[in-house]
C-alpha cells in the first residue's frame, strides 16, 4: 500500500499541472459541500441542509478553475480567487465558502515569495475579504463568518511562509553538504597531487645521484679494465654499492605508497644531515673531490628540513658530478645563521656543460620545491670565474615543529 501511495506521489511531482488541478477539484468539492451546510437554524446555532445559490456555485467553479494555474501565475490566481471571494461575501446570502479558494491561493504566494512580499499581500488580502464581508456583506460585522475569513486568511498566509522557511533551510542544508563535499573532494586532489609530487622528487633525487655514481664509476671500469684490472674491480664494486644503495632508498620510498595494513612497511628513517659523511663518501668513491665545512653543532632541525637539506646537497653534488667536467671540486657548507641553516654546494667545474639549468632535467626544480614548501629560499645560478653555486636558507623551525611544541 505505501509503494502504491509512494509511486503516486512521484508521478504527482513529475506533473505539477496535474496535481494542481486534482487540488483544485479537491478545494472545490469542500465548497460545494460547506455550501449545502448552514449553521444558523431557526432555533439558533443548528445544522442543517440548504440550497446553495447558483451564483455562489459559478463563482466556487471559477475560483477551483483558477487554482489549477496557482503554480504559474500564483499572483495572477490571488487576485482571481480574491476577487470572486469579495464578491461572494458581498451578494452572497446564503454566503459559500468561495475564500477557500483564496486561502489556498494565499498560501502559494507566501510559499513561492520572499517574506515582506507575503506581509504585503497578505495584509491587503485580509483586509479586503474582511472588510467587504463586514461592511457589505449581508451579515452583522461581527458575525463568526466574517471573523472566519479574517482566520483564514492569516492561517494561510502563515503556512504558506512556514513551508517557504522550511525549503531554504533544506535547501541551504543540502548546499553546504554539497559545497562541504566538493571541499573534501578538492583537498583529497590536493593531498594527492602534493604526495605524488613529494615523490617524483624523491625518486629523482635517488635515481639522479646514484645513476650519476653508477655511470662515472662504469666508465672508469671500462677504462682501465685491460691495463689495470684491480682497479677496474675497485670501480665494479663501487658500482655494485651504488646500484645496492639506490635499490634500498627506491624501496624506502616506494614503500611509501603502501596501505596500513601491508606487511614489510619501511622502517628506515628519512636521510638527514646525520648522513652527509657517508653522502660525500659516496661521491668521493666516484672521483669526485668534496670538502665539507659545518657550523651548526647542537642544531637539531625538524625532519623536513634535515631531509630537504640532505636532498639539496645530494642533488647539488650530483650536478657537479654530471656537469662540472672531471676535474672539479666541490665545497658543501652547513652554516646555523640565527633562526635558519644555510646550506652553500660550490664547485669550480670548467666543463661545456657546467650549468646544469640547461640540462633539461628537474633537478633544481624539484630543489626549488623543496625548499619553497618549507618557506625558505633558493638561490642558484654560475659563479664568477667559472663555476656553480647553490645557495639553500632553511628555517631551523617550521610552522608544524612551531604549533607542535606550543600546545
Amino acid at each position: 500500500m505505501s509503494g502504491t501511495l509512494e509511486r503516486t506521489r512521484c508521478r504527482l511531482k513529475a506533473h505539477p499541472l496535474a496535481l494542481d488541478a486534482t487540488l483544485a477539484a479537491g478545494v472545490l468539492a469542500c465548497m460545494v459541500a460547506g455550501s449545502f451546510v448552514d449553521p444558523h437554524g431557526a432555533n439558533g446555532v443548528t445544522w442543517g441542509v440548504r440550497t446553495p445559490d447558483p451564483l455562489a456555485l459559478v463563482l466556487m467553479t471559477l475560483g477551483a478553475l483558477a487554482l489549477v494555474f496557482r503554480r504559474r501565475a500564483p499572483r495572477t490566481v490571488l487576485a482571481l480567487t480574491g476577487t470572486v471571494s469579495a464578491v461572494e461575501c458581498v451578494v452572497g446570502d446564503p454566503r459559500a465558502p468561495v475564500a477557500m479558494s483564496a486561502v489556498v491561493a494565499l498560501f502559494t504566494v507566501a510559499a513561492t515569495t520572499d517574506r515582506p512580499t507575503t506581509w504585503r499581500l497578505g495584509l491587503l488580502t485580509m483586509t479586503v475579504l474582511t472588510g467587504a464581508a463586514m461592511l457589505g456583506g449581508p451579515l452583522p460585522w461581527y458575525a463568526q463568518e466574517n471573523l472566519a475569513i479574517f482566520a483564514w486568511t492569516g492561517i494561510g498566509a502563515t503556512a504558506g511562509d512556514a513551508v517557504r522557511s522550511r525549503r531554504a533551510v533544506v535547501q541551504a542544508i543540502r548546499e553546504r553538504a554539497e559545497r562541504a563535499e566538493r571541499t573534501r573532494e578538492e583537498e583529497a586532489r590536493r593531498r594527492v597531487a602534493e604526495e605524488r609530487l613529494r615523490i617524483a622528487r624523491d625518486l629523482h633525487d635517488v635515481v639522479a645521484h646514484h645513476i650519476a655514481l653508477v655511470n662515472v664509476q662504469a666508465g672508469v671500469a671500462a677504462h682501465v679494465m685491460d691495463k689495470r684490472p684491480d682497479q677496474a674491480k675497485e670501480a665494479l664494486a663501487h658500482v655494485r654499492e651504488a646500484s645496492r644503495s639506490a635499490l634500498n632508498e627506491l624501496r624506502a620510498t616506494v614503500g611509501l605508497l603502501r596501505q596500513s595494513g601491508d606487511p614489510e612497511a619501511p622502517t628506515e628513517p628519512a636521510p638527514g644531515l646525520s648522513r652527509l659523511d657517508e653522502l660525500v663518501g659516496t661521491f668521493r668513491s666516484a672521483g669526485l673531490h668534496v670538502e665539507v665545512a659545518r657550523a651548526d653543532h647542537g642544531t637539531t632541525l625538524p625532519a623536513a628540513v634535515d631531509l630537504a637539506a640532505y636532498r639539496v646537497i645530494q642533488e647539488a653534488l650530483t650536478n657537479v658530478q654530471k656537469h662540472a667536467g672531471m676535474e672539479a671540486k666541490a665545497e658543501v657548507s652547513v652554516v646555523r645563521v640565527g633562526p635558519n641553516v644555510e646550506i652553500t654546494v660550490l664547485d669550480n667545474g670548467s666543463g661545456e656543460d657546467d650549468d646544469p639549468e640547461n640540462g633539461g632535467g628537474h633537478g633544481l626544480l624539484g630543489m626549488r620545491e623543496r625548499v619553497t614548501a618549507l618557506r625558505g629560499t633558493l638561490t642558484t645560478g654560475p659563479r664568477y670565474g667559472g663555476g656553480f653555486r647553490v645557495h639553500a636558507i632553511l628555517p631551523v623551525k617550521t610552522r608544524t615543529a612551531t604549533t607542535g611544541g606550543s600546545a
